[in-house]
């Protein structure tokens, strides 16, 4: 079926994101957005922009019938949720396949399987692919015996969500019920699930994550992975492909578990499979699947010069898979950093406001995705990034000096950005050499080591 006009459902970067793509592709955009961000880009670039509601997420990007409606309304033929909000809630595909609206996504049933986290292991074993030692309790007196045959340190995760809420560490036996019980309200309060389940905490592991596409009907193909491991409280901050230090065997293990768990589920679309690697072990476990496009999706880009929302409408509107997998082909490196209004020397809290200028850089090999300008407002309802700089070339290190100039280079004024700290990590000699597992950012905060001058700040 031909997709002439798609309502994007979000807002930000990703919405920007999304219409580029759309042009070229000569169909016509309509960006849902809320009160707050009628005057945006988005809504500027947008052949036409409609209003859902109210600036807090729960009154506009969260209303899954609101967003249907208006699609409905526009005569859109498709939606795109982006990435957060609702791109990965069952009920928004859902309501599409009633209204015969297309979802840019995959099916309700395949959101549903993976978001559900005990599932989506039962799915990785199904699939042969090493899951982390742990399993699913439903009573303190369970999880003790599980956390004694597993081991400390333990992780405690919410069933039904993500992103760092309803996860407590635990390194003694004797914490673990205040820390089940702290999870388990953080889990229901977050994502109205209560739920958890137990794994081991690999203390040296990396987060390399596979990007795939699926053609709903068995086929899948990978483009190559990438390394996730600089994060702070489960949040990313730089990103890069390929993921440096790791032998051809482990990479190519992470490949077919990766295409292996997305055919047991006949994915459709785009997704990533992430994974966590025991740096001490030299193994693989599967962590989840992100059935959506990816913040970081843009280094996938550089290396292999595919548009992966090309193929997410292409998968969507019935095209299929337009590459095989010898047909993918892998260019040099590329490293990205999220540029975010926020505040590193007030642990990261939020900084919104105004943007009083807004200089991005450019330079051969860069690439800027950003929503903000000179004059921007950053409202306080939604997430602190204000845009993503990525740097190609045909090595690490190159890719590397030439994103920390670009840091440089960039002057965002009016708020507080990260900027500084952005250009600190990258110069940071442990990062520098590669393969840093997770614990490596909360190691570098506590060293205490300062921001670099050299850096334009807010």
């Amino acid at each position: 079926m031909a997709i002439r006009r798609i309502l994007i459902a979000n807002r930000g970067e990703i919405a920007v994101r999304i219409i580029r793509s759309c042009r070229a592709l000569g169909i016509e955009t309509v960006v849902a957005a809320s009160e707050a961000d009628r005057d945006s880009l988005p809504t500027r670039l947008a052949d036409r922009t409609v209003c859902i509601g109210p600036g807090p997420a729960r009154d506009s990007y969260l209303r899954a019938t609101t967003i249907v409606q208006a699609a409905l309304g526009v005569g859109a033929d498709a939606i795109h949720p982006g990435y957060g909000f609702l791109s990965e809630r069952p009920e928004l595909a859902s309501l599409c396949e009633q209204q015969q609206l297309i979802f840019i996504g995959p099916a309700a049933a395949q959101l549903a399987a993976v978001g559900d986290k005990l599932r989506a292991r039962e799915f990785a074993i199904a699939a042969g692919v090493a899951t982390v030692p742990g399993g699913q309790i439903d009573s303190t007196a369970a999880a003790l015996t599980l956390a004694r045959q597993i081991g400390t340190p333990l992780l405690v995760k919410a069933a039904a969500g993500g992103g760092g809420r309803g996860m407590q560490r635990v390194e003694r036996l004797e914490d673990l019920p205040a820390a089940l019980e702290l999870a388990a309200a953080e889990a229901g309060a977050a994502f109205g699930d209560p739920r958890v389940y137990l794994e081991r905490f690999v203390t040296t592991g990396r987060h390399i994550e596979v990007q795939v596409l699926g053609d709903g009907q068995g086929q899948v193909i990978h483009l190559g992975e990438r390394d996730c491991s600089v994060q702070r409280r489960y949040q990313k901050l730089i990103e890069e492909t390929p993921a440096p230090g790791l032998t051809a065997a482990l990479r190519g293990q992470l490949h077919a578990a990766a295409v292996a768990f997305a055919q047991r589920l006949a994915y459709r679309g785009a997704g990533t499979v992430e994974f966590l690697v025991d740096t001490e072990r030299q193994a693989c476990y599967f962590l989840e699947m992100n059935a959506r496009i990816q913040v970081e999706h843009p280094v996938t880009e550089a290396v292999t010069g595919i548009d992966l929302v090309a193929e997410q409408i292409a998968i969507a509107a019935g095209a299929g898979l337009r590459l095989r997998q010898n047909e993918v082909q892998l260019h040099g490196c590329a490293i990205e950093c999220r540029v975010n209004a926020e505040d590193a020397e007030r642990d990261f809290a939020p900084c919104p406001g105004r943007i009083d200028t807004a200089t991005w850089p450019a330079a051969p090999g860069l690439r800027v995705d950003t929503h903000i300008e000179s004059g921007s407002p950053v409202p306080p309802y939604y997430d602190s990034l204000l845009g993503k700089i990525i740097a190609h070339a045909a090595d690490r290190a190159t890719a590397r000096q030439s994103l920390a100039r670009a840091i440089d280079a960039t002057r965002i004024t009016g708020i507080t950005t990260n900027l500084r700290f952005l250009a600190t990590v990258l110069r940071d000699a442990q990062f520098a050499t590669g393969g840093v597992d997770t614990g490596f950012l909360q190691r570098f905060l506590a060293s205490g080591r300062p921001p670099a001058e050299s850096a334009a700040h807010g």
